[in-house]
């Protein structure tokens, strides 16, 4: 049973080819429904990064930087880390990236792999994936409407 979803911010929560404002009501509605949630960024932290961090507790239940953490995605222990953080075993998180060896390394851990090359094809998978509707915005709809 998937219980969590993990993002990659830079590519997927921000920059060209995503929808911020669509990803974070599937987020919210996933949270709403009792799924745990967190961002794994191979920011390198230090102190301008503490935004990032303040998103644990009001988007986000979690943020995992691997600069504060000393490993970077795709290692292995990266996604381990951010699972263990989030309450969960890597098998029931769902992990979301626009680079593709990121989503090897988190299919390699145990997580289910969803590669960001779009943000409509995301909120299709992560539709299929949590049991959600997804709207042609990319906003949760009524259950069991999932349109593209």
């Amino acid at each position: 049973m998937l219980r969590g979803l993990v993002l990659d911010f830079g590519g997927v929560l921000a920059g060209p080819d995503t929808d911020p404002e669509a990803l974070a009501a599937v987020v919210a509605e996933l949270r709403r429904r009792g799924v745990r949630t967190a961002i794994l960024s191979n920011d390198p932290g230090g102190p301008h990064a503490q935004w990032l961090r303040d998103l644990a507790g009001t988007f986000v239940d979690a943020v995992v930087l691997s600069g504060d953490v000393g490993v970077a995605k795709p290692d292995a222990e990266s996604f381990r880390l951010v699972a263990e953080r989030l309450g969960l075993a890597p098998s029931e998180c769902v992990f979301v990236d626009d680079l593709a060896g990121n989503v090897r390394g988190a299919v390699a851990a145990g997580m289910v792999g969803v590669h960001h090359d779009g943000p409509h094809t995301v909120m299709a998978e992560l539709a299929v994936l949590f049991g959600i509707a997804a709207g042609r915005s990319g906003q949760p709809g009524s259950e069991g409407d999932v349109r593209q």
